[in-house]
């Protein structure tokens, strides 16, 4: 399990967007693809709130004032964009684990979120990210896997 890195300001070198206010945490090494899944997540409806760095005050996630509304787009450059001003952390995708089939129950253990351990470039991402947030919110039911016992808490 990576290990969220606490920077100066409170903050965790991470990504964060949301989907009706609902937080996706996006945790990995340099250079693992953090923003360009945030990018392709936005590009699918969710909304930005954090690029590169995260402050979290428990489950609810923020962007550092200076960093508000900007996200790094690789080749581009940094766009200015619209954003949530904080969203409640219902899940964190971890990039550059590996990706069981079937993942066992695991929770975040700074915000209590399900976690997920993704490759990014891996087809079809996006959509189980969506799938995996509309479990945590009770829109599916889990029955096996990273949130199975999303019901008990």
């Amino acid at each position: 399990m990576s290990v969220l890195s606490f920077l100066p300001e409170g903050s965790v070198h991470a990504c964060c967007v949301a989907w009706n206010g609902e937080g996706v945490l996006i945790s990995g090494p340099p250079g693992s693809g953090k923003s360009e899944l945030a990018l392709r997540l936005m590009d699918a409806g969710f909304d930005l709130v954090a690029d590169d760095r995260v402050l979290l005050d428990g489950a609810v996630a923020s962007a550092p004032e200076r960093l508000a509304g900007l996200i790094e787009v690789r080749g581009v450059g940094v766009l200015r964009t619209s954003f949530v001003t904080n969203a409640r952390v219902r899940l964190r995708v971890c990039l550059g684990e590996g990706q069981p089939r079937l993942p066992e129950p695991c929770r975040d253990p700074w915000t209590g979120a399900v976690m997920l351990r993704l490759e990014p470039g891996f087809p079809g991402t996006v959509a189980r990210i969506r799938a995996a947030l509309m479990a945590c919110c009770g829109t599916y039911e889990w029955v096996a896997g990273a949130g199975e016992n999303v019901a008990e808490t």
